[in-house]
């Protein structure tokens, strides 16, 4: 007989699991209560990647064969939110976690990936979540992402940057800096872009192409730091059933995300632990990205496209696709 229900201790209380025997991922078996048990068991590191950060609430209820949905109203059993105001003004309520009990909750209501803003809810125009998105372009995959990281790793280096990688659990790897919370969101997109740029520049497998139809490669997504822009963070499980597994830099050449599904990952939880420690610990600045920037704007270099749901952005090329554009400029 299926259970209605069970609890799993964490942060000093019991967190009620509903459902738990509700298959998820059925290729596999897997079920609710085994996603809520990886996150009971790496809640340390689940907790670093969104801990006082509004979260978008992305919920698989159906499990992964069918699209979830992002909750737009904070649910009455969250216990702390965090009042936001989106891109296009509009105000807004968010989960904020602040314990491990709090990650399973996120289990509980069918969340799989975990995704964070990049800044804390106490100052929540300042992100101090620098983050680069190595996303392989159609025909390219990881072990292309895995070259281009190399590049971002070595550019880091010169930069004065400690970063930490992880594989996105699907094709791509993502990389995380510490900034200190001193810029807001639009100089921190522009340190990105820059910084996307001059890897383009060292790298013929980097682009930054934003139109689907100019891309080759791997993508270094420069908009995923602006504001309300989210990435499943560590230890979230994604729908192809791989958990976001952080690595050490000396695994890049090695690192395969097949290595780490949802039941895999245990053993790697147990040889390593969470290789998100320490992360809190080094503030940097953005100064030296902001110097790459003022590099390109004086070579004539700007901005570059928003995400269509932005406001259109002062110095923002056309946001039409460039195939678009050549057929009205021919007619």
């Amino acid at each position: 007989m299926a259970r209605k229900e069970v609890f799993i201790a964490a942060a000093g209380r019991e967190v009620r699991i509903s459902s738990p025997d509700k298959v998820v991922f059925p290729d596999q078996g897997w079920t609710k209560l085994d996603v809520a048990e990886h996150f009971s068991m790496c809640a340390t590191g689940a907790l670093r990647g969104v801990y006082k950060r509004p979260v978008s609430l992305k919920r698989w209820t159906k499990g992964v064969k069918e699209d979830p949905f992002f909750v737009k109203r904070v649910p009455e059993s969250a216990r702390s939110v965090v009042d936001v105001r989106f891109p296009s003004a509009r105000p807004g309520r968010m989960f904020l976690p602040l314990d491990e009990g709090d990650v399973i909750w996120m289990a509980q209501m069918n969340c799989l990936d975990l995704n964070p803003w990049n800044a804390r809810g106490d100052d929540i125009d300042h992100p101090d979540e620098l983050r680069i998105d190595l996303d392989p372009a159609d025909g390219y995959d990881f072990f292309h992402a895995r070259e281009v990281a190399a590049a971002a790793k070595e550019l880091l280096e010169e930069l004065g940057y400690i970063s930490y990688p992880k594989t996105s659990g699907n094709r791509g790897i993502h990389i995380y800096v510490r900034i200190a919370p001193e810029w807001d969101y639009f100089q921190m997109r522009r340190g990105v872009l820059a910084f996307a740029r001059e890897l383009e520049r060292r790298h013929e497998l980097a682009t930054t192409a934003w139109w689907k139809e100019e891309r080759f490669g791997v993508f270094i997504d420069y908009n995923q730091v602006a504001r309300d822009r989210t990435i499943a963070s560590a230890y979230s499980v994604r729908h192809t059933g791989y958990v976001s597994t952080p690595f050490a830099w000396e695994e890049l050449s090695r690192i395969d995300p097949t290595d780490f599904d949802l039941m895999t990952f245990k053993d790697r939880w147990a040889d390593v632990g969470d290789l998100t420690d320490g992360i809190d610990e080094v503030e940097h600045r953005l100064d030296p990205l902001l110097e790459m920037v003022e590099a390109d704007e004086a070579n004539n270099i700007g901005d570059a496209p928003w995400p269509p749901h932005y406001p259109k952005m002062p110095g923002e090329p056309p946001r039409v696709q460039p195939s678009k554009m050549r057929k009205e400029n021919w007619e």
